[in-house]
């Protein structure tokens, strides 16, 4: 079987699509998938160690964007006899001929269009809700999202396929003692309450002056939320450090200098970062919505929205009550269990493949 992929997510910085996509295609460079040969689709260079014989990469030229995917991919595709195209990132050509599946992770604009420029938003969900209808199978990250892909998106329950991704088992990094320090990972959005996050550790650190917190990700908070002036209206220095991008090997130190993580959404598709901070021995605090309870079970501490004062308290246990630390982290082999790459690229695989007979 030959197997489109919009592997766009792969050329330049790899965020969370482009990480899901790395760990399902190293795992079927592994295994040789079933003897498929892949044909990867992208505005540029791949930077991905592939069999180069499985897996064929095409750079289709242009910029990332609905105009390079509903445009140029198509023309693409159109000669190179796919038996089946697998989209990662929740849309798809819609001029294609042959069978889609598309992941959908969450629906925030659909639930949220607050959160999104109205044109963004609008886009969003007309190709979204498209795509959604005409893609043979649909495959996404967690029960919660997989109810509301089929309640808000009218789409039959048989095509909407849960399949719990892998993530980086961080447990063999060296732990280094760098004192108190609370780490965030993953992009800002206003959903992910992050001038919370920085609150909570100015007021921690009037009790507890040694902790500090490190920031990894870039600003996509629509309205904006300018989080350089809250630190510097809260005059906490060099306690807070905003790194906007970092490399893989950077942000495996920053896990094992981290003594806790935080995470404070109030709507998620799933949320890998936290996973990663378990799988690193770093304890989790987080917001409590259903989607987190799903996702980190028992090996997390969680906290109301909004609640300042337990938030606060939350970071101060993960940071320093050893007897919280413990529980949560031996919790954390059970809740890791079900995110296993190997599992997620055969049931993927098996979609893909069912999809494209």
């Amino acid at each position: 079987m030959r197997i489109g992929i919009d592997a766009r997510e792969l050329a330049g910085h790899a965020t969370g699509v482009g990480r899901f996509l790395g760990g399902l295609l190293r795992e079927w460079a592994r295994t040789s998938a079933g003897g498929h040969e892949f044909v990867l689709y992208a505005p540029g260079p791949i930077a991905l160690p592939l069999d180069a014989y499985r897996f064929r990469t095409r750079d289709v030229g242009g910029a990332p964007g609905t105009w390079w995917e509903q445009m140029r991919l198509p023309r693409a595709i159109a000669g190179d006899a796919l038996d089946v195209f697998f989209a990662p990132a929740y849309t798809a050509p819609l001029r294609v001929k042959v069978p889609v599946v598309v992941a959908i992770y969450d629906l925030s604009y659909v639930a949220h269009p607050e959160w999104f420029h109205l044109r963004d938003g609008i886009r969003r969900r007309w190709l979204t809700t498209r795509t959604a209808a005409s893609a043979r199978s649909i495959i996404t990250l967690s029960e919660f999202s997989r109810e509301e892909i089929i309640e808000r998106l009218q789409v039959p329950a048989e095509r909407v396929h849960t399949i719990v991704p892998g993530i980086e088992r961080l447990s063999v990094l060296q732990r280094q003692d760098s004192g108190p320090r609370v780490l965030y990972v993953g992009s800002l959005f206003n959903r992910r309450h992050v001038p919370d996050l920085v609150r909570a550790v100015g007021t921690l650190a009037r009790t507890r002056p040694e902790t500090s917190l490190d920031i990894v990700g870039d600003d996509r908070t629509y309205p904006h939320e300018d989080l350089e002036q809250i630190i510097a209206s809260l005059e906490l220095g060099s306690r807070v450090r905003w790194h906007r991008y970092v490399s893989d090997d950077r942000l495996l130190e920053l896990y094992g200098r981290a003594r806790a993580f935080a995470f404070l959404s109030e709507y998620e598709g799933l949320g890998l970062t936290p996973l990663e901070a378990l799988g690193a021995g770093v304890p989790p605090v987080l917001y409590d919505t259903a989607v987190a309870r799903e996702s980190c079970a028992a090996a997390a501490i969680y906290v109301p929205l909004g609640d300042g004062a337990a938030l606060v308290g939350a970071l101060e246990r993960a940071l320093f009550d050893e007897t919280t630390r413990a529980a949560i982290l031996s919790a954390a082999p059970a809740a890791l269990a079900k995110y296993d790459w190997p599992r997620a690229a055969r049931e993927t695989l098996a979609v893909i493949e069912s999809a494209g007979r």
